[in-house]
């Protein structure tokens, strides 16, 4: 037995604010592409069954172009005749009874099997038995449908069990509302054939557990995110349990680092020639604020002129003792002034006047922007 498995393909994000040629927010386009890479080697490989676990809208009311392009390319998924089975991840089910869930638009499709209710759902064909259990914001009420799983498995039938949930606290995503699957079940893992998970963003087995993998998300939801590979699964049971990950192509992120104590060199032994349409990311460290100030955010950005975005972070140079401030993107006048008013003014004073300070920058920030 062949399946594909892949996750997280968070459909209708978007992001940066660059516009392509078709007048569609870049992001957005490249998490299409990455779909339809996937739909494309699918289609090769041929596989008995294919499983998404989850998130396959970026929000649980996606966009009419998201919307639109999804049904497109599982009109080209149901002409393949091969079982596809979905369930809910977190972005993809509404917090309130008001919004229906979005995966519903594919219950009429013959080979699309979907489930999102926050509840079990086994789906069982021929030869296996799909054990669903798609994101849920209750876990109290998560761990009587885990029982349920339990109770449903089959030992005269392959059994997959299919989870979006963070298996531990190492697979966290720092998102509100996420489901931790409880510890103490995890003994429930070693009587299934194979459990496929999404929401952590990652390719790789988890812990311990032979059988148990993450199939990661297909492109980058944050820029935090520094992986340059993204891609699915080709899970095979026959006697033994075979995963092969299919790496697809997505638009390279590169970091560069400058080091303003010796500002000229650094920025001169710099290798930006492969940056054209990448996701560039600069850190200046050893900052002094008057440099901040002399060090222009337009002036770094030119030097990746073929890059499709440029985000530059600053850091600091600790000085006095006092903390380093960091990730401070645009001219940082607004950081130099506030340090000057610490150093000058008693602590009860500074943090009387910060809040004013800091409402007369942004104020300033909302006439004032020197990328442009």
């Amino acid at each position: 037995m062949k399946l594909i498995h892949f996750s997280d393909t968070h459909l209708g994000f978007n992001d940066l604010d660059v516009i392509n040629e078709l007048g569609i927010n870049q992001r957005e386009a490249d998490f299409y592409d990455a779909f339809t890479q996937v739909i494309e080697q699918i289609k090769a490989i041929k596989p008995d069954y294919i499983i998404h676990t989850g998130d396959l809208f970026h929000r649980p009311s996606p966009s009419n172009r998201a919307i639109t392009f999804a049904l497109e390319q599982f009109k080209i998924i149901e002409a393949l005749n091969i079982p596809f089975i979905m369930i809910a991840g977190n972005h993809s089910t509404p917090r309130t009874n008001l919004s229906s869930p979005i995966l519903k638009i594919f219950e009429n499709f013959k080979n699309v099997y979907v489930s999102y209710n926050q509840e079990y759902k086994k789906i069982e064909f021929d030869d296996v038995i799909f054990h669903t259990l798609p994101h849920m914001h209750d876990e109290t009420k998560a761990l009587s449908q885990i029982e349920l799983c339990e109770a449903n498995i089959d030992t005269t039938k392959r059994n997959i069990m299919m989870l979006h949930c963070s298996v531990g606290a190492h697979y966290l995503m720092a998102e509100f509302g996420e489901w931790v699957y409880p510890h103490d079940k995890e003994s429930l893992f070693s009587k299934v054939d194979y459990v496929a998970l999404g929401h952590w963003h990652g390719f790789g087995k988890v812990g311990k557990h032979e059988n148990v993998y993450y199939a990661g998300s297909t492109e980058r939801t944050s820029l935090n995110d520094k992986r340059n590979s993204k891609g699915f699964l080709e899970v095979t049971l026959d006697e033994a349990l075979h995963v092969n990950y299919h790496e697809i192509q997505i638009r390279p992120i590169k970091t560069y680092e400058i080091d303003c104590e010796d500002y000229e060199h650094s920025v001169e032994s710099l290798h930006v020639n492969d940056t054209k349409d990448a996701l560039v990311e600069v850190k200046l460290t050893h900052l002094t604020p008057l440099q901040s100030i002399d060090i222009q955010t337009r002036d770094i950005k030119n030097l990746f002129g073929e890059a499709l975005h440029v985000s530059i972070k600053r850091e600091f140079k600790q000085t006095n003792g006092e903390a380093t401030l960091n990730d401070i993107e645009a001219l940082s006048l607004e950081a130099y002034f506030l340090e000057h008013i610490k150093e000058e003014s008693q602590p009860e004073e500074f943090e009387r006047l910060k809040g004013k300070i800091q409402g007369l920058f942004s104020a300033y920030e909302e006439v004032s922007d020197d990328t442009l």
